[in-house]
């Protein structure tokens, strides 16, 4: 295993290597554990900028660590089915179409990958030449711009028209989940959907990736979470296509932060007790609809806030997430939230103790304000 320095352990946006051990590629319950459940929780807790307190417990431990009155915001969107084979018309070409974000009823935003040989893909560079892309099952995509230059590149995003008169349907019948190499094998929806996940709607469609964070959480947990006071509260964000080689800040994507939402976190904020979020969209989300004095509005649209250790967060006091990759965009945003000693720490922490990374593996609690 890599070693792991404390000082400076995610300088440049992880400044390290990810052992391959440690990538989670199967499910807990296809590891031999007894549920979605049984995984490991790291919790770094402390006030910023100051050295944290780390513990490392059971997931299922999660309601003894948190207070009465304390609110865990959580993402509803349910996960799509928005990975689909198909040709590039023109040449032939195999590639594998991601739906990234439905724009309108024939708009999306979808990145092109190429399929590898084992069921996964990986990136495919395109020189902006127009493609029609002829799907499995008769439909066709055809892209019409990039969605907007990163620094480093051209954006691997792309507007496209999707010729299907149901695309949802379509996606059900012809679509799976998305994957990427690390994982060992395609897997059923159900393996991608949180306890959390309301139907896809048709004006929202729903994530191309999973909200993974709240993976491990069952119905019991929830009983349990509820019994002891913590209170369980719903945001939407609809998630697009990570950006596993090129690690790019976020895109635009829509959100909804519901009145009754807002307020009991406001409340729970003038109480002193803590706002934790289910993963970085619950983030994105809340802080979207947050003020600058914190105080959250019922808000929907779209959003393209990137936070960064700068910008900081304003309504959110802890974090419920898992491990990132290095270099990784959502490693500003785990800084914004708990600060630099306490992210350096814990990182070095589960490097050392031989945590899993990705959707399938163990979780970080982050608590910016010690209870």
């Amino acid at each position: 295993m890599a070693a792991a320095d404390d000082a400076g352990f995610v300088d440049g946006l992880g400044d390290w290597e990810l052992p391959p051990e440690l990538e989670a590629a199967a499910p807990p319950e296809e590891r031999g554990a007894s549920g979605r459940d049984d995984v490991r929780l790291l919790v770094a807790e402390g006030p910023r900028d100051e050295a944290p307190r780390i513990g490392h417990h059971a997931f299922r431990e999660l309601p003894s660590l948190l207070r009465p009155g304390d609110v865990l915001v959580v993402n509803t969107s349910a996960t799509l089915p928005a990975a689909v084979d198909g040709r590039v018309a023109e040449t032939g070409e195999p590639v594998v179409v991601h739906f990234s974000t439905r724009r309108s009823e024939s708009e999306w935003v979808v990145e092109l990958r190429s399929p590898d040989g084992h069921g996964s893909t990986r990136q495919r560079h395109h020189d902006g030449t127009l493609v029609t892309v002829r799907l499995t099952g008769g439909a066709r995509v055809t892209l019409v711009s990039r969605v907007g230059d990163r620094a480093g590149g051209s954006s691997r995003l792309w507007r496209a028209c999707f010729g299907a008169a149901e695309p949802l349907a379509y996606l059900a019948r012809y679509g799976r989940p998305i994957r990427y190499a690390y994982t060992s094998a395609d897997r059923s929806l159900a393996a991608y959907q949180t306890v959390f996940a309301e139907p896809a709607a048709s004006a929202g469609a729903g994530s191309a990736e999973m909200p993974s964070a709240a993976r491990p959480f069952t119905a019991e947990l929830v009983t349990r979470l509820v019994s002891r006071g913590v209170l369980v509260v719903p945001i939407t964000l609809h998630t697009g296509v990570a950006s596993v080689e090129s690690h790019e800040p976020p895109y635009a994507e829509w959100f909804e932060v519901p009145e009754a939402t807002a307020r009991v976190v406001n409340a729970a904020r003038a109480a002193g007790s803590r706002v934790v979020a289910v993963g970085t969209t619950a983030v994105r989300a809340l802080e979207s609809a947050a003020g600058t004095d914190g105080t959250v509005r019922a808000r929907s649209g779209w959003t393209e806030l990137v936070i960064t250790p700068e910008r900081g967060v304003r309504a959110v006091d802890g974090l419920l997430t898992g491990f990132h990759e290095p270099r990784a965009s959502h490693l500003m945003m785990l800084e914004a939230v708990g600060g630099r000693p306490l992210l350096d720490r814990s990182y070095a922490e589960a490097l050392r103790e031989g945590y899993l990374w990705h959707e399938f593996g163990d979780l970080h609690l982050i608590l910016s304000r010690r209870g």
